[in-house]
Order: C-alpha cells, then structure tokens, then sequence
C-alpha cells in the first residue's frame, strides 16, 4: 500500500522576532493542493511573490547564517528549522506566509512551528507519496574542519549525528532519529553558539537561553540536516550519519544526493531472475541479424509497445579487438545498433512471417552516452513505441542501462519492408 500526501488541515499563525534583522514576523502556515511542496509566500510586498522550498534556489552568499533562499531578488532567510518540523510532522505540501524576509527564531528550535502545526492538524490527501531510496554510498568531507555526513541505503529514513569538537566546554554527543515519535524531543533542541558569538546574540536579545542539556547540540544539528534534507525535493529512504557537520557541509551533501537522484532518475526495475521470453534461438527466428554482429541476447519483457532486452557483453566480442586493444570499450554506434535491434524484435514480433521482413534506420535523434561500457558489463534495453506504426514507419525510444545507470539513450527512426522471400 502506497502513502498519501499530506497537509495541514487549517490555516494557523504565530509571532516572533528575527535573529539577524531584529523585526516582527508573523508567520501563517495554511494547507496546500497536492504535489505543491513547500512553498513561502511574502505577504509584506503587494505582489506577493512566492518561492518554493528547494536547493536550486538555495542563495550563493554565505550559508553561516543557515538556509537562504533566492529568486529575482527576493530572499527567504533561517527557514531551516521551520522545514525541519513541516519534515518532522511527516508534511509533504504547505504554503507558509510571512510578511519579512527572516523567520522568527522563536527559541532557536523548532518547537513552537511543531505545536502550531498540531493544533492545525494533519490530513492525508489523494495523491500518492514519492520516496528515493539511497542505492549506494554518498559522502561528503570537509577536508578544512574534518566534518563528515554519509548516507546507506536503508529500507526507511534514520538519522544519526555526532558532535565532537574537542572542547573541554562541550562534550562528545550523539542523537539518532529512527521513529516518528522521536521527533518531538529533538524538535526542542535549541540553537547553540560559541563565546566570541554568545555576547553579540544576547545582545540583540534574540536567544535567551544556551544548549545545555547532555546532547542539545547533536539533536539540534539533527533538525538543521532534516531541513536541509527537505529542500532535495522528494522523501528519502536511508541511513545518514553525520559527524561535525555545518551549513557549508549540509550543503554541499544535499547537492550530492540531488545530483545521484537525477543520475536514478526514472530507471525501471528490472527482474532479471525470471525465464526470458525470448532466448536466441527465438530471437534469431525474428531478427535478420546473425553472430557476430547479433548485440541482444534475450528478452525479459515484450507487450505491443515495449520491449526488455539484456546484452552480455564479453571479452569475447571482436570489436574488443581494435576498440581499444589497452581500454576496452563497447563503441557507442554498436549500442545504438543495440537498441535498434530490441525494437526491430518489438516491431517484427507483431507481423506475420517476420523473416521476411527487415528494419531500416531512417532518422536516429537525441543520443546520449552517459558511461563506458566495458567487458563484463550487463546491458538492459528498454525500448518503447513514441507513436502507432504508421506505413511501416516506426519511432522508438531506446534506453540503456549498467547496474541500474543510464548509460545510454537515443530516438531512433526506421522503416519496415518486405524482403523477397525464398
């Protein structure tokens, strides 16, 4: 069973001051359509810009000052604990209105933004919920401070930080986020600061009180990873550990885990354990092409516009010969011709006497080589129909994949004819 988006279910406010610029903010979180994110209003300007909650408009300056966002000009400021509780209250789409730039610090955590949430409560919406799950291992260090965040796949979300700063004035803390229910204790955790900070922010009156509790600081740098975590876009699956982290850190992980899930994106599932439907005796019954230059060797999955199909490749393939003798790399025309023979099987599996028959390439269009493929590499071909068969002209989409990365894909264009039979 899949999960449902979730809302608030009522409009509600609240006050405070902000940190940086010292001015009164109301806040007012209100209930969203689905697939909406998070998305911040300014209601101080006339035209009421809005800017969704998301790293690509994360502001180039400096991050000390935590989450800063940018559009045309117009800057969101400290929303990293507000986001912290829209992701710890298991929120997916809210439209959050204030009339400043900066939130209120409120206490330095996210507890009161998690209290105004409960007293607007939770809904469930229609849509289904969508998640990544981490597939491998993605790090970040900061070679200047040795601060590290690394990310495990793991079949639901935790979150372990660690602090150690080698001070006689804090100690060696951790906390861990592994439930839903944990979340409201580490909500509470405060913001801290060091001395040559302490005096300037007590100053200016905006943080009364300090970290003092035996893990404050680690639970706090728990919900700023959690309100980094939610500007990627999309829920994640998976174990992250966190050591010494800081916004520059934040950052540039959350960039990492972006940039893996643009490379996973849309990569189908393929059950490579079941019985082919077609193994190369049937497939040399289909197509004109004969060994050595026959580039499938099975099909896992054919239906009247689609089509699955798995290329072993091997030391053994001649073209290893002269491309290249020292580097070994399949040539990226025989992967095009790769795919161009699984959708020959897709189009001539549907005519009668499909000898007779031959596929001629008209047009190929939006090729794309994204890895080397090499000897040992198990290629996966999906091809797709773009459009009914028309004529005898055929339109595919082709695409190709190494251990679930697209390393390959391109338009290709032919047409049928009739060979004379003998």
């Amino acid at each position: 069973m899949f999960d449902k988006q979730k809302t608030i279910a009522k409009k509600i406010s609240l006050q405070g001051v902000g940190l940086y610029t010292e001015k009164n903010v109301t806040i007012t979180f209100k209930p969203a359509p689905e697939n909406s994110g998070f998305l911040f209003v300014r209601t101080d300007i006339e035209e009421k810009p809005s800017i969704k909650a998301h790293l690509s408009l994360l502001f180039n300056e400096t991050t000390d000052r935590g989450i800063i966002l940018e559009k045309n000009g117009l800057k969101i400021c400290t929303s990293e604990q507000v986001l912290a509780a829209l992701m710890g209250m298991d929120l997916d789409n809210v439209i959050i209105e204030l009339d400043n730039m900066e939130f209120p610090i409120m206490d330095g955590s996210s507890k009161y933004f998690v209290e105004a949430i409960e007293k607007a409560g939770v809904i469930e919406q229609n849509a289904e919920r969508g998640y990544y799950s981490i597939k491998e291992i993605i790090s970040h260090v900061d070679s200047k401070t040795g601060g590290e965040i690394i990310a495990s796949p793991s079949k639901k979300l935790e979150i372990v930080t660690l602090v150690d700063f080698d001070s006689k004035f804090i100690n060696i803390q951790n906390a861990v986020l592994k439930y839903p229910d944990q979340f409201k204790k580490i909500a509470s955790s405060r913001t801290f600061c060091f001395l040559y900070e302490k005096e300037n922010l007590k100053k200016n009156g905006n943080i009364s009180r300090y970290s003092s509790s035996s893990n404050e600081i680690a639970k706090h740098n728990l919900l700023e990873i959690m309100g980094y975590l939610t500007l990627i876009g999309v829920k994640l699956k998976g174990k992250i550990i966190a050591y010494n982290t800081d916004s520059h850190i934040n950052t540039q992980f959350a960039r990492k885990l972006i940039q893996n899930i643009q490379t996973h994106k849309d990569v189908p599932k393929f059950d490579l354990t079941k019985k082919p439907i077609l193994d190369i005796r049937n497939i040399m019954k289909i197509l004109p092409h004969k060994p050595p230059f026959l580039l499938v060797d099975k099909i896992m999955e054919l239906t009247e516009d689609c089509v699955i199909g798995v290329k072993n490749v091997t030391m053994n393939e001649s073209f290893f010969m002269g491309h290249f003798p020292k580097e070994p790399i399949m040539p990226g025309v025989l992967q095009i011709e790769a795919i161009a023979q699984v959708g020959g099987i897709l189009v001539l599996n549907q005519v009668k006497n499909p000898e007779y028959y031959s596929t001629y390439f008209l047009k190929i269009d939006k090729v794309k080589f994204k890895k080397k493929v090499i000897p040992g590499d198990l290629l996966v071909f999906q091809v797709d129909l773009l459009e009914p068969i028309r004529r005898g002209i055929v339109h595919m989409q082709g695409k190709g994949y190494v251990n679930n990365q697209l390393v390959v894909e391109a338009e290709v264009m032919a047409k049928i004819v009739k060979i004379q039979e003998s």
